[in-house]
């Protein structure tokens, strides 16, 4: 190990032409894992650095992580899923300019967050970054508020994605059976279903889990071309003047630019999250050097990805209205019955989106419980030392990943006696995420703006990386306005979006739970972390 004249011990990069040699001490790494699952020497040099045990499996390749992160995101799913919102507000042209601008955001957002991820490739990720970047004075009490809202924000993006499922299957029977009348009971169910599958998933094959990420990547790739080929060679076109410039103001805004903007949470939705690939970093083989590259090409993979499917919708609805009024409760659904003209066809194509949805909810399971997992170690929630808990011979957080079952199924139960509260806490992820980004990325831009040292990394944005961090938190000042934002006006108990309530909520409940209990248990990272020599 060397000392680089920032302070900090240089862990993951080497000059040129050395390498780690067989004779460095590592008498201080503690594992619970198999010498096979424990990573390289970059790997156990910053483990070492950061305070921790290895206690989980590096099972995680290049290719596998980058299928984890693609397939959680599931960005072309999420644009056909969301269609309605998007036809709501800005239209066809809303939704292809709108999700040029998230591209262009995410580029600087997770160009941001891959630089801190390789500085410190902890499952911890944003509350992490938050205690070693912050000002010293108030590191503790944001990097705990940070980990409180992400952590429940992770556990409703859990209930969300099911409940999409649920509700899509329940569009397939409306569009097969008019007669049906959907029940919110019906919901519920499906929705403890979908999530008790991915817990098995997460439990019974977790040391498969890599393997078959590999595999759904690549039905995330022809899924794609097997849903919007038909849509091609079948649907009637719009021509290029409506398809880029035909604008809607469906939600009753003041101008078409508010409700451009409040669409544009569509396209945000489906490209916000590659931090998820972060928490699972202690899982990943070389996490300093594989972990940002596979979240960048995930963020290129799916913006090409997404781009397929945003242009084609652009040129095949062609009667945005008819779709917005369909019984299923899904425009896209209505979309391929009206193209193809055959349930058996809209079926298979709706299951390809169900199926990669569902494989997305496997996902999340494993991110929201190393999130979990992870603040619970540093003693961060009530009952942490049940949370923290590693079974043997598992290598898995299970009591984290069993609590997973246990929100989804109190959350979803609450649907029985109102979907509004529901959608509420479902809302919080993408605040949770925005906010989580806005506190980690501020940090290190602050100690840019102030000249301080920062941590070496294999992934560096180097004297760009000032630009970088500013344009992204500009981006992401006006995407968290926004979310909060309800569909169309005028608004109503049951039209309002009550994503502000719970996301204040939440905060309120952490900062108060902080001051008379969490200040007393919770380790900040930055404190447990032997960074210098």
């Amino acid at each position: 190990m060397s000392k680089s004249s920032n302070g900090y011990v240089h862990t993951t990069t080497l000059p040129k032409g050395e390498q780690y040699s067989d004779d460095v001490q590592l008498q201080d790494f503690a594992a619970t894992v198999a010498p096979k699952w424990q990573g390289t020497l970059a790997d156990k040099h910053d483990m070492i650095m950061l305070g921790r045990s290895q206690v989980l499996r590096r099972n995680f390749s290049f290719i596998s992580i980058l299928g984890f992160s693609a397939v959680l995101i599931c960005t072309w799913e999420l644009i056909f899923a969301n269609l309605l919102f998007a036809l709501t507000d800005g239209g066809t042209a809303g939704l292809f300019w709108g999700f040029t601008v998230v591209i262009i955001a995410s580029i600087f957002i997770f160009s941001s967050v891959a630089e801190m991820a390789s500085m410190s490739p902890t499952a911890g990720g944003q509350y992490h970054w938050v205690s070693e970047f912050a000002p010293a004075f108030c590191q503790k009490f944001l990097s705990y508020i940070s980990g409180w809202v992400l952590a429940i924000g992770w556990q409703s993006a859990v209930v969300g994605l099911s409940f999409v499922v649920g509700t899509m299957i329940q569009g397939l029977i409306s569009l097969q059976d008019p007669s049906y009348e959907p029940q919110q009971w019906h919901g519920t169910l499906l929705v403890i279903a979908v999530v008790m599958f991915c817990i098995v998933f997460n439990t019974s094959f977790a040391k498969k889990l890599p393997l078959i990420e590999g595999f759904i990547l690549l039905l995330h790739i022809i899924g794609l071309f097997a849903i919007v080929i038909p849509l091609w060679v079948l649907a009637p076109r719009n021509t290029p003047s409506v398809a880029f410039t035909r604008f809607n103001n469906g939600g009753n805004w003041s101008s078409v630019g508010v409700a451009y903007m409040v669409g544009l949470l569509t396209a945000l939705s489906s490209m916000m999250g590659y931090d998820c690939s972060v928490h699972m970093s202690e899982e990943i083989k070389d996490a300093s050097n594989t972990l940002p590259r596979a979240m960048m090409w995930g963020v290129g993979l799916n913006a090409i990805l997404g781009y397929v499917v945003v242009i084609t919708l652009c040129f095949t609805v062609t009667d945005p209205q008819a779709l917005l009024d369909s019984q299923t409760g899904f425009p896209f659904i209505q979309l391929f019955f009206n193209v193809t003209k055959s349930y058996t066809a809209t079926h298979i194509m709706t299951a390809i989106i169900i199926v990669n949805i569902v494989s997305a909810v496997i996902s999340e399971i494993a991110t929201a419980s190393r999130q979990i997992w992870s603040f619970a170690r540093d003693d961060g929630f009530p009952f942490s030392d049940f949370l923290k808990k590693v079974s043997p011979g598992w290598n898995i957080p299970l009591n984290a990943v069993v609590i997973n079952f246990v929100f989804g199924v109190a959350i979803s139960l609450i649907n029985l006696g109102s979907s509004v509260a529901l959608n509420a806490i479902v809302s919080l992820t993408m605040s949770a995420l925005l906010s989580s980004y806005i506190l980690s990325i501020g940090c290190i831009f602050l100690k840019r703006c102030r000249g301080e040292p920062l941590p070496p990394s294999v992934f560096t944005l180097g004297r760009w990386g000032f630009a970088i961090n500013a344009i992204a938190l500009a981006f992401l000042f006006i995407f968290f306005v926004f979310c909060f934002f309800p569909m169309a006006t005028p608004v109503d108990a049951t039209t309002m979006n009550w994503n502000i309530a719970m996301f204040g909520g939440i905060t309120l409940f952490a900062t108060f739970w902080y001051i008379f209990r969490g200040h007393k248990k919770y380790r900040p990272p930055v404190d447990i972390q032997n960074r210098k020599l």
